[in-house]
C-alpha cells in the first residue's frame, strides 16, 4: 500500500471510532467537520459507511448537507462544492484540503494542468496562489510534480491513490482499463512483430556472411592449390632441362677416353708419354736411313 494512503487511513481510524458515539445528527455533523479539517485525513469512504454518519442522509436538510459535503471530500472536486450553494461554509483548513484533493483529480489529464485552468477550477486569486497550492500538495506527499513557470503548467509524474470512487464509477473505470489493456496488447503485438523481423534479418545477414566467408575460403584454397601445382610443374621442367644439359656436356664415352680414365694415375701417365716419344724417334731414324 502507498505510504501516504496508509497514513491517511490511520488518521481516519480515530474518527471512525468516534462515529460510534455520534448518535445525534448534530454530533455527526460536528464529526464531519473535524474529519475534513484534520491535517492528515484524505480518504473518507470508511467514515461514510458508518451507521451514524450514513444516518445524516435521512436527517433534516440542515444536517443532510454535511453528508453531501463528506461525499465531495471523498470523491468530488472544488467545482462540485462551488456549484451547490446549500452546502455548509468551509473553514480555511477545509477549503485548503478540498483544493488539494481537487488537484489530485485534475492531475489525471495533462490538459487540465495549466496555470490558467487550475486558477479558474480552484477559484484561486493569482498564479502565485496556484504555485503555493501545488507546493503544499507535493510536500504533503500527495503527488510528485514539477512547476514549469515558463510554460505556465505543472508536470505531474505520479499521484497518490487517495480519491475514492463515486457510486456508478466502477463500470466506467472498467471500460477505461479495458481500453488501456487493448492498447497494451496492440503495442506488445507490434513489438513482437518488430522483434521477429529484426531476428529474421539478423539470421539472414548471418547466413549471408557465412556464405561469403565460405566463398572466400574456397577461392583462397583454390588459389593455394593452383600455386602448388604451378610450382610442381615448374620444378619438373627445370629438372628435365638440367638432366639434358648435363648429358649434352659429357657426350658418349669412347674407348680412348676409357683408356685415359684408366691411366689417370701419375705412373701410368708417364709410361704412356714415354712410349709415344720412343715411337716418334724410331720413325725419324727410319726416314734418315732410307734417304
Amino acid at each position: 500500500m502507498d505510504p501516504t494512503q496508509q497514513k491517511a487511513l490511520n488518521a481516519l481510524e480515530s474518527f471512525i471510532i468516534l462515529s460510534k458515539s455520534a448518535t445525534s445528527p448534530r454530533s455527526a455533523a460536528d464529526l464531519v467537520n473535524q474529519a475534513t479539517s484534520g491535517p492528515n485525513t484524505y480518504v473518507f469512504a470508511e467514515l461514510l459507511q458508518t451507521p451514524n454518519i450514513a444516518a445524516l442522509k435521512t436527517a433534516s436538510a440542515e444536517y443532510a448537507s454535511f453528508y453531501t459535503l463528506l461525499q465531495i471530500f471523498s470523491w468530488g472536486t472544488w467545482a462540485d462544492y462551488s456549484s451547490n450553494p446549500n452546502l455548509p461554509q468551509l473553514s480555511d483548513p477545509q477549503a485548503h484540503k478540498l483544493r488539494q484533493l481537487s488537484l489530485l483529480s485534475l492531475s489525471t489529464s495533462p490538459s487540465t494542468l495549466t496555470y490558467s485552468h487550475l486558477q479558474s477550477a480552484l477559484s484561486l486569486p493569482s498564479v502565485r496562489a496556484v504555485e503555493d497550492l501545488i507546493i503544499s500538495v507535493v510536500y504533503a506527499g500527495l503527488l510528485t510534480a514539477k512547476l514549469d513557470p515558463k510554460s505556465q503548467r505543472v508536470d505531474v509524474s505520479s499521484v497518490s491513490p487517495l480519491r475514492d470512487l463515486c457510486p456508478g464509477r466502477v463500470p466506467q473505470l472498467v471500460q477505461t482499463l479495458n481500453r488501456w489493456d487493448a492498447r497494451c496488447v496492440s503495442v506488445l503485438g507490434e513489438l513482437e512483430t518488430q522483434v521477429a523481423d529484426v531476428k529474421a534479418k539478423a539470421l539472414e545477414r548471418r547466413r549471408r556472411e557465412q556464405r561469403d566467408e565460405a566463398a572466400v575460403e574456397k577461392l583462397v584454397s583454390q588459389g593455394e592449390k593452383a600455386k602448388t601445382r604451378s610450382q610442381d610443374e615448374k620444378g619438373k621442367v627445370v629438372g628435365k632441362r638440367g638432366a639434358q644439359e648435363v648429358a649434352g656436356d659429357k657426350g658418349p664415352l669412347t674407348g680412348d677416353a676409357n683408356d685415359e680414365m684408366d691411366l689417370d694415375d701419375g705412373k701410368g701417365l708417364g709410361r704412356t708419354r714415354g712410349a709415344k716419344r720412343g715411337g716418334g724417334m724410331m720413325k725419324n731414324a727410319a726416314k734418315r736411313m732410307m734417304a
